[in-house]
């Protein structure tokens, strides 16, 4: 990469939460490889979270003694989402290198997943593969939830929950976060066909505080799972799962209302309080309800994109 002196290239975002112990090595770190390895205009924007153990107070004096760091801080504790989505709606660089604030994420791989993204990728994800942390709390169910996701959403990762990833601007500038959904920006990105790749970097046992994310969160990011499959998949065609599931309960309601009004017409047999009628007419109120759900996900679709004025493709190149 060659340094443009009128655009500002790099914007390095870095969500910390109660880090007080950890931010001044940290920005130690990131200054001495942004100067030494890189010759970029950089900007460095650290997310405050909602800390309240001193950590805005040393963010405050390294803005204040140094022109390249920007700082937010949220008025409480939103999640890594709300404070990547800060720091992405900010920044002004070209590239976007994510990282966290525990010093466990290596500045020193950024100038690797700068020269990735060189090679034409829209996306370069990091990958703990020599991570440490806890074995049965941390790194088993992160197994797991990696293995199910990348499953799911056929973008096939080691780590998606590694913060230290590198993206072009223009691969993360519509991407919404909400939840858990931020270990989701590969997936979501390759809606609009992003080209991503995960390459190996250096992890660093926790030194200092505490580590935020157990056990718990892993069952949180499943469940925003559900949320990324509709969206890979039916986000603008809802018509086609609920309609399916409509028509699918619907036809096995009405096949049931049909077999017992044969049993009633033609076997003379009592109907009232039978369970099975009973299940027929749910089936089928269920079915009309889940077509209705689909109708009004589609007029939702509809509007959404027409009062953006927002196009349901991505043009990667135009050549006229």
């Amino acid at each position: 990469m060659t340094e443009r002196t009128n655009d500002l290239r790099l914007s390095i975002v870095v969500p910390v939460y109660n880090e007080a112990e950890n931010i001044a090595a940290l920005y130690g770190k990131i200054d001495t490889v942004v100067k030494a390895s890189l010759k970029l205009s950089y900007e460095i924007i650290f997310v405050d979270d909602g800390s309240d153990d001193g950590t805005f107070e040393i963010l405050k004096t390294l803005h204040d003694k140094d022109n390249h760091v920007k700082v937010i801080r949220f008025r409480r504790n939103y999640g890594q989402s709300a404070a990547l989505a800060a720091g992405f709606d900010i920044s002004r660089g070209d590239v976007i290198v994510t990282m966290d604030g525990d010093l466990q994420n290596d500045p020193g791989d950024i100038p690797v997943l700068l020269q990735r993204l060189e090679e034409g990728f829209d996306i370069v994800s990091g990958w703990r593969k020599c991570r440490k942390d806890t074995l049965i709390t941390r790194k088993i169910p992160s197994h797991i939830a990696n293995f199910i996701i990348s499953t799911v959403t056929g973008v096939k990762l080691h780590d998606y929950g590694c913060t230290l990833k590198a993206y072009r601007r223009n691969t993360v500038k519509n991407i919404h976060l909400y939840g858990e959904l931020h270990r989701f920006i590969p997936a979501l990105a390759s809606l609009n066909g992003a080209r991503i790749v995960e390459i190996p970097v250096a992890h660093h046992p926790r030194r200092h505080g505490v580590a935020k994310y157990g056990i718990s969160r892993t069952l949180r990011v499943l469940l925003d799972l559900f949320t990324v499959e509709f969206l890979l998949r039916f986000s603008t065609r809802p018509m086609q799962i609920f309609g399916l599931f409509g028509l699918i309960t619907g036809f096995t309601g009405f096949c049931i209302a049909s077999y017992l009004t044969y049993l009633k017409l033609f076997r003379g047999a009592e109907l009232a309080g039978r369970p099975l009628m009973l299940l027929a007419i749910l089936l089928i109120v269920v079915g009309v309800q889940f077509i209705a759900m689909g109708l009004i996900g589609e007029l939702i679709i509809r509007i959404y994109y027409e009062s953006h004025d927002r196009k349901i493709y991505c043009i990667r190149d135009f050549l006229d």
